[in-house]
């Protein structure tokens, strides 16, 4: 039989009536990742998710790392289908997994029946076969604690499938099951990792990007969207909607108090992204902060800014240190690209010394000179929409 790819759903099996509604979500989204990788049959079953190549030129090396980063997948495994007899069990083990076999200084055998009406308990199916290959490889000795490999056995209604020590998926929810949000995505290491950390809570994005030419370079929007590149195959084809700031930017030099130019910008910047997500029908705003890492990300500062807006404001790593972002930043593979050296527009008029602890009264009397809704509406028409695909 040929060879398939065996996905383990994580929090979707404890759903209730829901639960179709969640693996429907989760087939769609890997079913668009394996598009352009052949054609694939793709169905859950008995709380797996199957992905079976239904011709010979399925690129099976790309779906399977694909699939690795497919939210609502805690585990995968390449694995071969094969009959539901002991005997044919073992000879799939030793045909699809015999160099593993040969290399192997240690193993065991792990089985489960989902099929009750297998003749054998697991333990007899696991003993039987474990003992089979220590015999036919010599080289192998049995190691139930800490094996150098697992040979897994599932028989299952339809076949029996034989793999090696799994790999651990995404994990997460599907994305599109708990709605869309807008985030704000800028150059740096914070945003990236917030909108993956949220996109793996089950919930479909659109970027927002402050622009702010020339003081900002196309280098840099062209980073962006190197950012944003690195997120669809995690978060699926994305849009970035890149917005004009260099006027708001220059009128807010001119007009407000230099102490308050970054949080009278910020609050800009959610008034923006609170129109953009009227537009694209999404029910909250994704930010990078992170508490206490720069003066505009102070409590009394983030309470200020979301104040303009009613749509919650979510904020991933507003707990977490700064190593704890970087190791994410790095495994999701935005890392490199983040620490580029282009500037992004929160650093454009930068105040030498930023208020720490803002009110909600000075920052309303410091834009009462301000026609705001003119200023966002000319930025909200001015945006620029690229579409980012995986």
């Amino acid at each position: 039989m040929e060879e398939i790819i065996l996905l383990k759903l994580g929090e979707l099996v404890l759903k209730g009536l829901n639960r179709r509604r969640f693996e429907d979500k989760l087939i769609a989204n890997a079913q668009r990742r394996l598009r352009a990788l052949g054609k694939f049959k793709v169905y859950t079953k008995q709380s797996t998710m199957y992905v079976e190549p239904q011709s010979p030129d399925c690129d099976m090396d790309r779906a399977y790392e694909a699939m690795s980063r497919v939210f609502g997948i805690v585990g995968l495994s390449r694995a071969r289908a094969c009959g539901k007899t002991k005997e044919e069990m073992l000879e799939a083990a030793c045909s699809y997994l015999g160099d593993e076999l040969s290399k192997a200084k240690t193993f065991k055998v792990e089985s489960k029946r989902a099929d009750k009406t297998f003749p054998m308990t697991s333990i007899q199916l696991s003993q039987w076969v474990g003992g089979e290959l220590d015999e036919r490889y010599p080289n192998l000795k049995v190691d139930v604690h800490s094996p150098e490999l697992t040979v897994h056995l599932e028989v299952r209604d339809a076949a029996a499938y034989v793999h090696a020590d799994p790999k651990p998926g995404a994990g997460g929810l599907p994305v599109g099951v708990n709605g869309r949000a807008v985030s704000l995505l800028s150059g740096g290491i914070d945003s990236p990792v917030a909108s993956w950390m949220i996109a793996k809570r089950g919930i479909a994005l659109d970027m927002v990007h402050f622009f702010s030419y020339p003081y900002t370079s196309e280098e840099a929007k062209e980073k962006v969207l190197t950012l944003a590149k690195e997120l669809t195959p995690w978060c699926g084809r994305l849009i970035v909607h890149v917005v004009p700031f260099t006027d708001i930017q220059e009128e807010l030099r001119r007009s407000c108090p230099e102490d308050l130019f970054t949080i009278i910008m910020r609050r800009f910047m959610m008034r923006i992204a609170a129109q953009v997500a009227g537009r694209v029908q999404a029910g909250a705003i994704v930010t990078g902060e992170c508490l206490g890492q720069v003066a505009s990300q102070t409590m009394e500062a983030m309470g200020v800014t979301s104040a303009v807006t009613d749509l919650p404001i979510l904020r991933p790593v507003v707990g977490m240190d700064k190593e704890e972002i970087v190791t994410i930043a790095r495994k999701i593979g935005t890392f490199e690209t983040s620490i580029l050296p282009y500037e992004d527009c929160c650093t454009v008029f930068t105040p030498r010394h930023p208020r720490l602890r803002p009110t909600e009264e000075e920052c309303r009397a410091a834009e009462a000179s301000l026609d705001i809704d003119a200023m966002v509406r000319a930025a909200v028409e001015g945006i620029e929409r690229i579409k980012i695909d995986p």
